[in-house]
């Protein structure tokens, strides 16, 4: 198995695909919580990003903005999917290479087997930037959402864009 990108392997990838990028530091995050506190006035949607492991051993990259509360019974339900759990850490670095707290799209360019399902949350994508950790929980980088869309083309997958229904977010951003 191949070493995981790092940061700088991504944006030279984001670069190489002609994806304009922005990246801003800071402490590192674990939680929505500690992200919201600590990034200031970025613009756009903030977003979370569930790896997931479903009851057949199907694994899945679920996208969604971060006051997007998540029923993963519903969302199994929605996606024709066996029963929905977390996976460990020790897949998520195994599949994705990246760890727990640092989840993100971008580490569909660590799944070379294309064993994971990307699933996006429509209304995420009506905001403009989209703002994920580039592969480690001390930075934030955002792009467009059509950007997100072709990086994820890029890496060999095709997401599935579902409503996923406990969204809270600013229905007028929607």
């Amino acid at each position: 198995m191949r070493p995981p990108l790092t940061p700088d392997q991504l944006f030279a990838r984001l670069d190489a695909l002609g994806i304009a990028h922005k990246t801003y530091s800071h402490p590192p995050v674990f939680t929505v919580a500690e992200a919201v506190q600590l990034r200031g006035q970025l613009p756009g949607g903030h977003c979370k990003s569930l790896f997931l492991k479903d009851k057949k051993g199907g694994l899945w990259l679920v996208v969604a903005l971060e006051e997007c509360r998540v029923d993963l019974k519903k969302l199994a339900e929605a996606l024709g999917a066996p029963r929905f759990s977390f996976g460990n850490a020790e897949l998520l670095y195994e599949v994705l290479g990246v760890r727990p707290g640092s989840v993100t799209p971008f580490a569909l360019a660590n799944d070379s087997g294309h064993r994971v399902t990307v699933v996006l949350d429509r209304a995420m994508l009506g905001h403009d930037p989209l703002n994920y950790h580039p592969l480690e929980n001390d930075r934030t980088t955002a792009i467009a959402p059509a950007d997100l869309s072709r990086f994820i083309a890029a890496c060999g997958h095709t997401p599935r864009i579902i409503d996923i229904e406990d969204c809270e977010g600013d229905a007028a951003a929607r």
